[in-house]
């Protein structure tokens, strides 16, 4: 996430303040202003081409609606974030699902949620899809479908010269504060298994930190509040850069490279459309083009055959 406007003294104080309360009206505004304070990378993306079999297995609901109603949380860029309007949903993410709709021959309407909002939101009805940067896991599988578009791994990141000599090696957090967003997989899954390893080594426990957005994350290690922050490595390798020297990757490790899928709710209706869309965007050049303009390596692509995330749990 960015720092120049994050950092300033009234988002570094609110966000102190708040990061104890959960999220609050306050919280969410000013994690707002933060993500306004990146840029999208200018590179012009084609538009991807309609997919006849594809759009003819939406749902007739939606074919009638023309539209695609997407939850995403819009501080954790370069997959999602807020453009200078302050209500726009830009960044990589945004850009795929303009393309899975283009795919489709429907809009796509990205609505702002916080992360761990998302999913309950998708089983309640209230979005059709959720895009947000959601790593695939047999935890999230049991109450939802995905279609997977990218794979990431989680990175620490740290104070610049990692003074603590921290890295993603549980035995290097004891007894340190890790910070992380509330809902994501390191939050809720990996952290706290770290710290049982801690304990269970006779070891202080990691004292986690979670806030309710990332960019609240983010301005606890700027400002000193934190030690480290837990998070996917492509978002973090983005915020580090964009800190302006406040923090950096406490090294090239990644820590259990996992899927990134778009999120459905269980069984939806929905799913094969989807599936068929994303399996025919991973194989065009807007899919190529999109990764390339935010600098992401080929690595990170899928195969066609990954897409379908709905198998045994």
């Amino acid at each position: 996430m960015s720092l120049p406007k994050l950092l300033t003294a009234t988002a570094v104080t609110a966000a102190a303040a708040l990061s104890v309360t959960g999220c609050t009206s306050a919280s969410v505004d000013d994690a707002k202003q933060a993500a306004t304070a990146n840029s999208a990378p200018s590179a012009e993306v084609a538009a991807a081409p309609l997919n006849k079999a594809a759009a003819d297995l939406l749902p007739a609901d939606v074919k009638a609606k023309g539209t695609l109603t997407v939850g995403t949380d819009p501080t954790y860029p370069p997959f999602e974030f807020y453009a200078s309007d302050n209500k726009t949903v830009i960044g990589l993410d945004a850009d795929l699902a303009k393309a899975l709709g283009e795919t489709l021959g429907v809009k796509v309407e990205m609505v702002p949620a916080t992360f761990d909002a998302i999913l309950p939101g998708l089983s309640s009805h209230k979005y059709d899809l959720g895009i947000s940067a959601f790593n695939v896991t047999a935890e999230r599988k049991k109450n939802a479908d995905f279609a997977e578009y990218q794979l990431s791994g989680a990175a620490l990141a740290v104070k610049t010269g990692n003074p603590k000599h921290l890295d993603v090696d549980p035995m290097t957090l004891c007894g340190t504060k890790i910070g992380g967003e509330k809902g994501t997989t390191q939050g809720i899954e990996t952290l706290p298994a770290w710290s049982k390893t801690c304990t269970d080594a006779g070891k202080p426990a990691i004292d986690i930190q979670l806030y309710p957005t990332q960019d609240e994350a983010n301005t606890a290690l700027a400002s000193g509040r934190i030690d480290g922050i837990l998070s996917g490595e492509l978002g973090m390798a983005w915020a580090s850069k964009q800190s302006g020297g406040a923090f950096q990757l406490s090294s090239d490790k990644s820590y259990l490279p996992t899927p990134v899928g778009m999120a459905m709710a269980k069984g939806s209706p929905l799913a094969p459309a989807i599936m068929a869309a994303v399996k025919a965007l991973v194989t065009g050049d807007t899919y190529k083009q999109i990764n390339a303009k935010y600098g992401l390596p080929q690595s990170v692509a899928v195969s066609p055959d990954a897409v379908d995330a709905r198998g045994a749990q």
